[in-house]
């Protein structure tokens, strides 16, 4: 069975498969504005993602699958920090990255294989406004901007369904901005000293100095990096409209062809029942919850396993409780099993995993063959849950013949990979560690289990430069403040 996913703008499932005679799948995933945390809404986003492009790996292989994720690292957002903190850009934008790397280690989240900025393609950013403006689709204002006429793109609206009514283009409609239109969205923002502060770039001939709008970094960015024409882009459900509208726009008038094959949408989450706020106390960030004693590795259960990516999840602290005990159940019932093979505690994580041509030729009668088709149908998380649960149950009755038990160990660390959870004693789970120091951890402890011990003593090294020991077990680690 291929991969199927539901597609945002046909409103059906559709296969995934390369389009290009190279083979190669390309994927773009919109990434974070870095001028603060990322918060737990944006990891669901991001985590599925992740476990999106594992199984295209399985699927197509590790080297036929590209995938780009960009950083936003100039916008409104990130300009009003620095006059909030009276610090350069780049200083800001580059602590806020490092932050967002250090949680998605924690996350056990593959890096993308390019992640470029905003401000590394300004040149690319600026060409394509210059093309867009040559081909009548943009104009420049009054102050030095540069917008894209919505009027001339005659599919705008078609992904996000937007009404006719509300892209009426009338007189009436040009505001302050200097818009021909309401419906006309920035390519390029002119230069405010009193806004901007000393960000700018020289912009479109015919353009004053300024800075891009905020959609058109993507098309720009995937166009370079991956080509006119991409295999799926994927992103929030909040980034349907108007920014992948946008992108759609902005790319298919530039390049005059299918900007993407495929659009995928993962939906809110919503905690206790309601709108991630601040002022509602119920704002959460990864450091919050490990502060609350929870794992990383929970955390991305949670986020992950809980609900379907298409449907709303409603994120409460029992459902943070009820995934660290699920954890703390696979890791004894995986335990289990690998003593009734002759296996000394923890040795089940050397086992090899199963190549998906072992999974795929299995019977309906095998729940990790059903796991697997649960993925592949519609990123179907929690009934791939499910099957899962039912595989490793017979883990804890003693259900498998002992000459069976190996293979089908390295079929569940296969579908657990997939998940992207990355199993330790739960004894080994620090409380009171920085999210970056047990990032570190997980990654020296995977290190060690796959025997890559150059890796893992630069890593212990890290861990007690930043004051940090940690001790080794049978099948875990425990992580100790240096003492002074």
């Amino acid at each position: 069975m291929p991969i199927q996913l539901y597609d945002s703008l046909t409103r059906k499932l559709k296969p995934l498969a390369p389009s290009q005679p190279d083979g190669v799948f390309r994927f773009y995933n919109c990434g974070p504005t870095v001028y603060a945390p990322a918060h737990i809404g944006n990891f669901r986003t991001f985590v599925i993602n992740d476990v999106l492009r594992r199984l295209l790996e399985l699927e197509f292989g590790k080297d036929k699958v590209r995938h780009v994720r960009n950083l936003t690292d100039v916008d409104d957002r990130t300009i009003g920090q620095t006059q909030k903190e009276k610090r350069p850009l780049a200083e800001i934008t580059k602590k806020w990255t490092d932050h967002f790397h250090a949680d998605c280690a924690a996350l056990n989240c593959l890096p993308p294989h390019h992640e470029p900025t905003a401000t590394g393609y300004i040149r690319e950013q600026v060409d394509m406004i210059q093309v867009l403006m040559e081909k009548g689709n943009a104009y420049r204002a009054a102050d030095g901007s540069v917008y894209f006429k919505v009027s001339s793109f005659a599919d705008y609206g078609r992904l996000s369904r937007v009404r006719e009514r509300e892209l009426l283009v009338t007189d009436a409609t040009a505001d302050s901005d200097h818009k021909n239109s309401v419906s006309d969205f920035a390519l390029w923002k002119a230069y405010k000293p009193e806004e901007d502060g000393d960000v700018k770039w020289p912009g479109p001939r015919g353009a004053g100095e300024g800075r891009p709008g905020w959609h058109i970094e993507c098309s720009a960015m995937s166009k370079a990096l991956l080509g006119d024409t991409i295999d799926l882009h994927t992103g929030g459900v909040d980034l349907l409209f108007p920014h992948h509208e946008n992108e759609i726009a902005q790319s298919q008038c530039c390049n005059g062809k299918t900007f993407s094959n495929h659009w995928y949408h993962s939906e809110h989450l919503l905690v206790d029942g309601t709108t991630m706020s601040k002022s509602k106390g119920n704002y959460y960030t990864l450091g919050d919850l490990v502060a609350k004693g929870y794992s990383p590795m929970a955390v991305r259960y949670a986020l992950l396993l809980l609900g379907h990516p298409r449907k709303q999840l409603n994120f409460t602290l029992d459902s943070m409780h009820a995934a660290q005990k699920a954890l703390e159940r696979i890791y004894a019932a995986m335990d289990r099993a690998g003593k009734d093979a002759g296996l000394a505690p923890g040795d089940f994580l050397r086992l090899p995993q199963a190549d998906t041509s072992g999974i795929k030729q299995l019977t309906q009668a095998n729940p990790f063959h059903r796991c697997w088709l649960s993925l592949c149908g519609d990123l179907n998380t929690p009934s791939a849950l499910g099957e899962f649960f039912a595989g490793i149950h017979a883990f804890e009755t003693h259900g498998v013949p002992a000459q069976f038990i190996k293979g089908e160990l390295s079929l569940a660390l296969t579908i657990l990979w997939v998940f992207g959870i990355g199993l330790v004693k739960p004894s080994a789970l620090q409380a009171n560690a920085p999210v970056a120091i047990t990032a570190l951890a997980q990654k020296r402890w995977v290190a060690k289990q796959t025997k890559d011990f150059a890796s893992a003593d630069a890593l212990r090294k890290e861990l007690a430069a930043a004051g940090w020991s940690m001790l080794d077990g049978k099948d875990g680690y425990k992580l100790e403040p240096v003492k002074k």
